[in-house]
């Protein structure tokens, strides 16, 4: 029997095998990342860490039970504002570092609004195109170069 008979035979039975076979191990590889994600989720979700809830409020969880997730949660949504969910309601845990403001950023950003707003006061600062060449020291080198006519 050479090869074209045999394919032509059981071509389709082998495709058919090897068809669920890469569907067997493609499932369960999506189940085991599910399950990973699931398990971090579960190690994440301690009282006191922020999350994201489904319907789009974020909060503080109170307490939790990763063990029962029959139970509900206690989310504090604002200061003494306390409500109950289920504990798959909860849809990430959001990271605390992000979108966090430093007190040193918040003097910095205070101390250059000032610096503006005497500017303003004091008639240095007129409209918006003044502000570019009040950005860096660089651009007042080169708007002096441009007032100056060259010899």
């Amino acid at each position: 029997m050479d090869f074209a008979t045999f394919f032509a035979n059981y071509g389709l039975i082998i495709l058919l095998v090897i068809l669920l076979i890469f569907m067997f191990w493609s499932s369960r590889r999506r189940m085991q990342k599910a399950k990973a994600e699931q398990e971090q989720k579960a190690r994440q979700t301690v009282p006191g860490a922020e999350v994201l809830l489904q319907g789009g409020l974020y909060g503080t969880i109170v307490a939790f039970d990763p063990d029962n997730l029959d139970q509900p949660a206690l989310i504090e949504i604002a200061p003494g504002v306390e409500i109950k969910v289920h504990s798959q309601a909860i849809l990430r845990v959001v990271d605390p570092a992000e979108g966090v403001v430093t007190e040193d950023e918040f003097i910095e950003a205070e101390a250059s609004e000032a610096e503006y707003i005497a500017g303003v006061a004091d008639g240095d600062i007129t409209s918006i195109s003044d502000d570019h060449k009040y950005s860096s020291p660089s651009d007042d080198v080169d708007n002096d170069k441009k007032d100056k006519p060259e010899v």
